[in-house]
Order: structure tokens, then C-alpha cells, then sequence
């Protein structure tokens, strides 16, 4: 999976995914991410990306026209390294479907790059969202002062159900969300902290007995913290019932 993110600041983008386990996965190619500074691309004497919106208002918007040189970089930069893939162009705005697992599963299986624009200031002229993007993603209904952590989100999120990301599929496939619930309790060394036990069903080695409990702590976790999924879940039951 190849990443390309279009920003005015690469360097958080590079120090944030250049590390653990996205970074090992850059070295051992399993995964390529590449920054592009917007701001290299504007025609400006003094480089400058972003002036008054129309209409008034607070604030600065970034320019199309640096944004789509930028972007122009971003295939020439594909075409010159062979690289032609199934491509998906993504602006990170909280105006877009909010990210989630099984979106991030889409994506991770739907595609074999990502290109990201991310915003700032008071956003990017709808412009170039028209004539570039195919899709606004929202890491929450929140406002940040740029698109840059949603991009390493989506990025983390997305690189992680890559072939060869992580050691093997079972680490994502049985985690937290996959199967619409939160994962279960785990726990490890020592088996007594602070008078805290392990549930001695850990420790008996029956594996059927384990994954028996896993199950049903998985569902109380969820029934207890996030109610919301099994309403999700049921509502997903009875469409595909009717």
C-alpha cells in the first residue's frame, strides 16, 4: 500500500508515522508513505498558499492552485517510480463519513493507494475538492487546526491490515471492533498485582474454556462501554432479515 499526503507540514507527518510499527513496515517495504509540501508547488514569489475567502470572514483558506500542482507532483512521482495502482484521492475534512473499522477495511482492501490532501487554516478552496478529490473521510465530530493527525490516523489505521504490516492477520482479526465488538479483557505477568488476580480460567490452559470466556467478556465489555455497537449490530441483523 502506497501513501501520499499532500501538506504544509511535513516533517510532523514523517516524525509521527516514521516510528513503531508503520515505520519498521516503510523499511521492510511492506508499506511506502511520501510527503509533498504544498507549499513547494505555489507559483508565489514568496510561497505563499492561502488567501482571503471570498464573501469575508475569519481567517486564511489555502489556494487551489498550489494544492493542485501539488497534487500533479504526487502522479508524476508515481509514474516515474512504476507505480500504478488502484488510486483513491481522500481530503480530510469533518465534513466527511467518519472514519471506522470497517471503512478502514475498505479502503485497505479496495485500493492500493491513498493520496490525502490535508487542510488548514479555515480549509481549502471546494474548488479543488471538486476536481481532485473522490472522497471527504472525519477521523469525529471534532475540529482540529489542520488535516495532518487525521492523516496519520487514517494512514495507522489503514497500513495495519496491510500484508506484511503486522506479523500475522490474527492480530487485527480478533481485535477490539473487527467483529463489532470491543476486544476482551487481557492481562499478563504477574498473576497477582495489587491484589488483582488473573481470572484462573487464563491459566488452566483449556483453550476451549478461554475462548468460551474471551467471547462472552468481549460482549459484557461492549454491553457495559459501548451499548452503541450492539444497537449497530441488531440494526444490521433485522435489515439483512427483511
Amino acid at each position: 500500500m502506497r501513501f501520499d499526503i499532500m501538506t504544509l507540514f511535513p516533517e510532523l507527518v514523517d516524525r509521527v508515522l516514521g516510528e513503531s510499527i508503520i515505520g519498521r513496515a516503510q523499511k521492510s517495504g511492506a508499506c511506502t508513505v511520501r510527503t509533498f509540501n504544498i507549499r513547494d508547488y505555489s507559483e508565489d514569489k514568496r510561497r505563499r498558499v492561502d488567501d482571503t475567502p471570498y464573501g469575508g470572514g475569519m481567517g486564511m483558506l489555502m489556494a487551489a492552485p498550489p494544492i493542485y500542482n501539488c497534487y500533479r507532483a504526487v502522479l508524476a512521482d508515481q509514474l516515474a517510480s512504476g507505480f500504478d495502482g488502484r488510486r483513491r484521492v481522500i481530503y480530510l475534512s469533518p465534513a466527511g463519513r467518519v472514519l471506522t473499522q470497517g471503512v478502514a477495511r475498505e479502503l485497505a482492501a479496495g485500493y492500493d493507494n491513498l493520496v490525502l490532501l490535508c487542510g488548514h487554516y479555515e480549509g481549502v478552496d471546494r474548488r479543488i475538492v471538486e476536481e481532485i478529490v473522490d472522497e471527504e473521510i472525519s477521523i469525529g465530530d471534532f475540529v482540529l487546526t489542520g488535516g495532518e493527525i487525521p492523516a496519520c490516523v487514517l494512514v495507522d489505521c489503514v497500513a495495519r491490515l496491510t500484508e506484511g504490516v503486522l506479523s500475522d492477520a490474527a492480530c487485527y482479526e480478533e481485535e477490539s471492533l473487527t467483529a463489532g465488538l470491543l476486544e476482551y479483557p487481557q492481562f499478563t505477568r504477574p498473576v497477582d498485582y495489587h491484589g488483582m488476580r488473573v481470572p484462573e480460567v487464563l491459566l488452566s490452559g483449556d483453550h476451549a474454556r478461554i475462548r468460551s470466556w474471551r467471547q462472552e467478556a468481549a460482549l459484557e465489555l461492549t454491553r457495559r462501554q459501548r451499548p452503541d455497537l450492539l444497537a449497530q449490530s441488531d440494526s444490521t441483523d433485522e435489515t439483512k432479515e427483511t
